[in-house]
């Protein structure tokens, strides 16, 4: 599924994803309009003193609600999990907690707590970054590897 630069139909509570540089995308929860507007919910690092990582993280980190167009133009929808865990209500479960939450201070983590993890909680209520274990297949040896070099 390519990247649509056209308006597919977008349901509240789709996971879209914004691409990046070529390791990382932005992700968010497509959240619905408001006076014809879309609108998307996503974590994000609130202020720019924070925009410097350490160690992949930043405290001053909140779930924030955008405008689609102010987070991306250029995006897909990832509804990735639903197959393996279904997609809770939007309405009952999803809003209310991105409602509660915006008023909250989160820490980022790129491993354990970026904008994919935030995405796939709210939708299908497991965190999970499938960009993040593809980074990790690449520099995390497997056992098999690792034995292989201590017996040559």
């Amino acid at each position: 599924m390519g990247l649509h630069n056209s308006r597919p139909k977008l349901y509240p509570g789709d996971i879209l994803e914004f691409p990046g540089n070529s390791y990382f995308s932005h992700f968010g929860v497509y959240y619905g309009e408001r006076d014809g507007v879309p609108y998307v919910a996503h974590l994000t690092i609130r202020d720019s003193d924070t925009k410097l990582l350490l160690f992949g993280r930043a405290i001053n980190a909140a779930v924030k609600l955008d405008p689609l167009d102010v987070v991306g133009k250029r995006y897909r929808v990832r509804n990735y999990l639903d197959d393996k865990y279904p997609p809770r209500d939007f309405y009952t479960i999803i809003k209310p907690e991105i409602d509660d939450i915006m008023a909250k201070p989160i820490t980022f983590d790129i491993l354990f707590n970026n904008s994919e993890h935030q995405a796939t909680m709210f939708r299908n209520g497991i965190k999970k970054s499938e960009q993040i274990e593809k980074v990790y297949s690449k520099i995390v040896p497997t056992w098999k590897d690792i034995f292989e070099k201590k017996t040559i």
